[in-house]
Formats: C-alpha cells, structure tokens, sequence
C-alpha cells in the first residue's frame, strides 16, 4: 500500500438527505451498524491484548479488509468495520477512534496511536438541510500518527511520515515528514534507519 503525496484532499461524497433529519443510511444499514455496536460491546471490548485474532475474526465477519495481521486494541472504536482496510503489522491503539463513515486504509506497519481520531465525516454547512460529507482518508505504511492527533477527512499522510500528539490534519501530510500543531504543520523530514523489517 503506498499514498501518492498529493496536495488536495480526496474528492467529497455528498449524501442525498432532503432534510437536516432525514438518515444518509438505508434501513439496513443502520441495522448493520447496531448489530457491529453490539458484537463489538459483548465480544470483543472486554478480551485481553492477546486475543487480536479473535478481534480481527469479528471485524473481518463484519466486513473489514484485512492483509496479514494487524494489531487492534481491544478499546479502539470503529465506526464501520466495511469501510475500513488494514494492512499486515499496522496497529490502532488504547481508545483509537476510526469514524469510518467513509473509507479508511492504514498502511503496513502504521500505528494509530492512543486516543487518535480518524474522522472521515462531515457536513456542508452551506446548505439547509447540512447534508453528510465523506472523504477516504490513506494513512500510509510505516506512518506515526501520534496521540489525541486529529485526521480530517480526505487526508492522505505519506510513507514515513510522523503526526505529533494532539496535531489537528488539514492537509495531506508529505512522505516521510514530521508534521505537529494546530492546525499541524510541516517541522523537518524524518530520517529513519533500516527498520529492520
């Protein structure tokens, strides 16, 4: 999996909704979203660290893509299971938070770390009735994104690349720099090692 670093966010997807009241969900959907609220809850929230697989299990029965074996915290919060793709050694941390209204790919060997908030959705507030918004948000392989770090929808952050803690994302983030602030601004690039992977 590799981001291209691109400079303009990925392209909005706006929901017919004819009222600000009115569900971009079909009914099955929202069916399909409590049934995942309530497996997640029972089955999987209260289990150790060391029963990953089992967690994986259920989000692959739910309709996540999975490559190899990623690691996710058994606190971390997925909106949408089959919106979300995850690649072999990546790793959403304690209280992660995947809003996955729309599509979500975490690259090999990414960590999201604790408390960070992927957040694919939002509303054009230019309207009326504030119909919901979604944009694919890439986090590259070999990506930090560190603590209470805030994702914005459409955002690609690069291979290598480091968000520092409680960073607010509102442009893609360059192949291996090290962005922080709010809003998170370019620092320095990031020179690593071999990884040894």
């Amino acid at each position: 999996m590799n981001a291209s670093d691109v400079d303009t966010p990925a392209a909005m997807k706006t929901f017919p909704q004819d009222t600000a009241n009115t569900s971009p969900w079909t009914v099955r959907e929202r069916v399909a979203m409590l049934l995942w609220e309530i497996c997640w809850a029972l089955l999987c929230v209260w289990t150790p660290k060391p029963l990953n697989r089992w967690r994986l299990f259920w989000l692959k029965a739910f309709g996540a893509r999975i490559d190899g074996i990623p690691f996710v915290h058994q606190r971390a919060r997925i909106q949408i299971p089959w919106n979300l793709i995850l690649h072999d050694r990546s790793c959403l941390g304690d209280r992660a938070n995947l809003y996955s209204l729309g599509e979500i790919e975490i690259g090999v060997r990414a960590i999201i770390a604790q408390e960070a908030y992927l957040c694919t959705g939002t509303h054009n507030l230019t309207l009326a009735h504030i119909p919901l918004q979604v944009a694919k948000i890439t986090v590259a392989d070999d990506v930090f994104v560190g603590a209470r770090a805030f994702v914005l929808p459409g955002i690609s952050i690069g291979t290598g690349a480091i968000v520092g803690a409680c960073s607010v994302v509102t442009k893609n983030v360059p192949a291996r720099m090290l962005v922080a602030g709010n809003p998170a601004r370019q620092i320095r690039e990031v020179v690593r090692g071999d990884s040894g992977s």
